[in-house]
């Protein structure tokens, strides 16, 4: 009988190899690291969203992908818009912003 040891440790390696693509990121998929940097932001955002008097977060929705937030909802004016866009922009970690937002 071989010493099966050899194959034994190839086949455990070759499975852990194959384990971890899976949460390797691809162009529409995000790896689990950069999901909890998203949420992370989006976090951030919708905080810093919060602590403006000017804003209703409730009105404001946020979605982060890659670092790139997209801001949707109705609000009640353009200085709403334009203000809702330049806190998220002001974030750690968010590289840039997509205004979704309509004036109800």
């Amino acid at each position: 009988m071989r010493n099966s040891a050899p194959y034994i440790a190839a086949f455990f390696f070759s499975l852990s190899l194959l384990s971890t693509q899976g949460c390797a990121p691809t162009q529409k998929q995000e790896g689990t690291g950069e999901y909890f940097d998203d949420t992370v932001i989006t976090t951030k955002v919708k905080a810093a969203i919060l602590h403006e008097p000017m804003l209703s977060s409730a009105e404001i929705n946020v979605e982060t992908f890659k670092g790139a937030v997209q801001l949707s909802g109705f609000v009640s004016s353009r200085e709403s818009i334009k203000k809702a866009t330049e806190v998220a922009s002001k974030v750690t970690g968010v590289k840039s912003v997509k205004n979704d937002m309509r004036l109800k």
